[in-house]
């Protein structure tokens, strides 16, 4: 997945997303900033993210998004949107 320039816009994005950690560490790791971007982002946030990502960086992301940041209704809405209907299962958190 392309990493998601750190610039003014993506920021304040961040930091309104992932509010509990600096925005340069939270888009450090792309995968984990769009599960929560895929969960809590307004139609405006993914217009400005969708200029850095492409569909197989969104649909990379859903692949290996990070168990218990998505909900269920976000997961089937990205995933409908990137093609797969019905959505496959949440990612789990593995307990040992």
């Amino acid at each position: 997945m392309k990493p998601i320039p750190l610039n003014n816009d993506t920021e304040a994005v961040a930091a309104r997303l992932v509010w509990f950690e600096p925005p340069a560490e939270a888009l450090a790791d792309p995968v984990r900033f769009m599960a929560y971007a895929f969960a809590r982002a307004t139609h405006e946030d993914m217009k400005l993210l969708r200029r850095y990502l492409d569909e197989d960086d969104m649909r990379e992301a859903l692949d290996r998004a990070p168990p218990g940041i998505i909900d269920p209704r976000s997961w089937a809405y990205w995933n409908l949107l990137i093609g797969r209907y019905p959505a496959p299962p949440l990612p789990k958190r593995m307990l040992t």
